[in-house]
């Protein structure tokens, strides 16, 4: 199987990432996508969809939760409403989360992606054990359905994430990848903390971005990829490193300027190619 195979960010109904269309005009071979709406997780749906993505000979890697009430405002406002640490709406978000897993099921896909939310630095805090209990019966619905839960880097350390990991202890539970959310959370370094998770790393994004001013405080600035401080000549070489070599999944969000959008992911495509020649030769 090709190394590193090229692919992108879709979404089937949410309106996150690129459309399949798109997908499909850029010649990508893979893609990770949002999970739809509940009324779109049909059978019927799938089946619709897994046909589109057959004719475009186009393989799905990921299939990622996201949940209405969630924002990416602020810092705050993502550790107040952000994946399943808010207790308010744990119970539905975690049911939800399985339906999610369900669909990814009926769509063929062993891996469902997250963000599980800002878990608490403290593991005495009474709410880090309520997580790791969540997650610990998020892991297990979706062993059930023969899959893996992919956590997206961001919210934690690098040390975080893996004592989390460790206090879980489900063999289904891995990383996915996203060293420009290192940046914009101002939670370590890219490149030395994916040297440090390699060993649970099973999908990574390719994203781009600058350091805020005040790190962990206020947001970094998402860029262009290649044009942010992530250093993606080394990006790939480390995940080589580390033995990766799965999808490099582009992520680029900016569905308020589509033409943009199509644009920068363009220009992403052409820089991993190019790396991708010129690392692996």
């Amino acid at each position: 199987m090709e190394v590193w195979p090229l692919g992108v960010f879709t979404s089937v109904d949410a309106g996150l990432g690129v459309k399949l269309e798109v997908a499909h005009e850029l010649g990508v071979p893979t893609i990770q996508i949002h999970a739809p709406h509940e009324a779109t997780r049909t059978k019927a749906a799938a089946d619709a969809f897994l046909k589109k993505i057959g004719d475009y000979n186009i393989r799905l890697t990921c299939v990622f939760c996201g949940f209405e009430g969630e924002s990416y405002a602020d810092i705050p406002t993502v550790a107040k409403t952000v994946g399943l640490v808010p207790p308010e709406t744990r119970a539905a978000r975690t049911q939800e989360t399985k339906e999610i897993a369900d669909f990814a099921k009926l769509l063929g896909c062993n891996t469902v992606g997250m963000h599980i939310g800002f878990v608490p630095h403290d593991k005495h805090d009474p709410l880090y054990q309520q997580i790791v209990t969540t997650a610990r019966e998020i892991c297990d619905h979706c062993d059930r359905n023969g899959q893996q839960i992919n956590l997206e880097t961001g919210q934690e350390s690098a040390a975080g994430l893996l004592q989390f990991i460790g206090d879980v202890q489900r063999d289904n539970l891995y990383i996915n990848f996203d060293p420009a959310n290192m940046i914009l959370y101002g939670n370590g370094e890219p490149i030395a903390a994916l040297a440090e998770v390699g060993k649970f790393v099973r999908s990574v994004h390719c994203k781009d971005g600058k350091w805020a001013k005040n790190p962990g405080q206020e947001w970094g600035q998402e860029v262009a990829l290649g044009e942010g401080d992530v250093g993606m000549e080394n990006y790939l070489r480390k995940l080589l490193e580390i033995g990766y070599r799965g999808p490099l999944t582009i992520e680029r969000e900016i569905p308020q300027d589509p033409v943009r959008q199509k644009a920068e992911i363009g220009g992403a495509l052409a820089l991993l190619s190019s790396l991708k020649k010129k690392i692996l030769g």
